[in-house]
């Protein structure tokens, strides 16, 4: 596969040939990682130095429409000057004339451009895909040497394509796939683990690779990355677990054990939104309560913040013992910050008559969420604990 690719990027930049492909696998696969490998080996020939490559990187991620997809590609090839107050009929017109303006520069030959596309699936829902036929297009011509390479997790992607730019694309596609069985995945445990022969202290590279030796064939490790693995194959969630667990060693904790491992998949996989719950009032923790028992009432339907008012009410009058009764703009307010931490969502955009008591919510936790919150929850008052946990038989 690098060897294709390689060869693919070396007629644009040697022969000026034109072309097209698209790097197809899973995250984590290494399509970014091949790309920048090729790209490392071509600026090290001698030809292509002499032949400068322009590289712009577009990501579907960032550049959400046509219009900002260009304005970064004229900022990336610092054609702005050139550009200045000049007013375009349509976007060929205009991507025609940053080829031109590139041509007319000091080197005597057209410079080769490769264009990458970063989650390239997510170009194809611009309007028309006028970006994709428009760099499909000159990828056929004979006018400039341009490549467009495109990056994407999409399986399916050439059925997304519309006609027209399908029949553009040269239909080149390099298939990457995470084919690694668990025994590989504890090599690659091993080596990203263990300390090079050239580190300083001999003696403790051979006390620490001996220990990432048993480590890897101890039973309670396996375990974990046994768990991670069926998760995901992605090396990088491999990454992430090594460098919280390597974060934790000390000048007296200088080597790693299997606790280390498993505290470190434990914060992997710690739940974002029941972290914030930690944070919050005991009146914010009551409101989410209440939430959580219309949801167990109306079967997940949603609600609004009257309905939370009065099942908070309810609790007040028959159960509380510890709560204080707050005012209903009091309560409002606890209800709007839930709001701005997202773990409450409209349904639908509010407009500016609509009474803010009865826009139709949901809650974005769910039960087991909020009950393991509460489990770790500072100071919570027993009452509380007990309405959580309570069924619906006193309402």
């Amino acid at each position: 596969q690098p060897r294709h690719l390689l060869e693919l990027l070396k007629r644009t930049t040697v022969h000026g040939e034109s072309n097209s492909a698209l790097i197809i696998g899973p995250r984590g696969s290494g399509k970014t990682a091949l790309l920048n490998h090729v790209l490392k080996d071509l600026r090290e020939m001698k030809q292509v130095r002499e032949n400068l490559l322009e590289n712009p990187f577009l990501s579907g991620l960032l550049q959400t429409n046509d219009k900002v997809a260009l304005k970064e590609i004229t900022r990336q090839l610092q054609l702005e000057n050139v550009v200045g107050d000049k007013v375009f009929g349509s976007f060929a017109e205009n991507l025609a004339f940053l080829l031109e303006a590139l041509r007319k520069g000091s080197r005597t030959s057209s410079c080769p451009i490769l264009f990458v596309l970063d989650e390239f699936d997510l170009f194809v829902h611009h309007k028309n895909q006028t970006l994709l036929y428009n760099l499909f297009d000159i990828s056929q011509s004979a006018q400039t040497p341009v490549t467009v390479i495109g990056l994407t997790c999409r399986q399916d992607i050439l059925e997304l394509l519309e006609k027209r730019v399908k029949s553009r694309f040269s239909h080149r596609q390099i298939y990457l796939m995470n084919s690694f069985d668990f025994k590989q995945y504890i090599k690659i445990f091993k080596k990203q683990l263990s300390l090079p022969a050239e580190f300083p202290d001999e003696s403790f590279v051979q006390k620490w690779n001996n220990n990432v030796q048993q480590l890897s064939e101890d039973k309670t490790v396996q375990d974990v990355l046994q768990s991670l693995f069926h998760h995901t194959k992605d090396l990088r969630s491999l990454h992430l677990l090594l460098m919280l667990a390597v974060s934790a060693l000390t000048v007296h904790h200088p080597l790693l054990t299997a606790a280390d491992l498993q505290e470190a998949s434990r914060q992997r996989c710690t739940d974002s939104k029941a972290n914030i719950v930690h944070g919050l009032s005991v009146l914010e923790i009551c409101l989410i309560i209440a939430m959580k028992h219309l949801n167990e009432v109306y079967d997940g339907e949603p609600f609004n913040f009257q309905m939370v008012y009065n099942e908070f009410q309810k609790f007040i009058q028959r159960k509380a013992h510890s709560m204080y009764n707050f005012e209903k703009p009091v309560v409002m307010k606890a209800f709007e910050h839930l709001l701005q931490l997202e773990l409450v969502q409209p349904l639908e955009r509010p407009s500016l008559r609509a009474q803010r008591e009865y826009l139709l919510m949901k809650l974005l936790l769910d039960s087991s969420q909020i009950m393991e919150a509460l489990q770790v929850y500072p100071n919570c008052p027993t009452d509380v604990k007990q309405w959580a946990a309570s069924s619906l038989s006193w309402l």
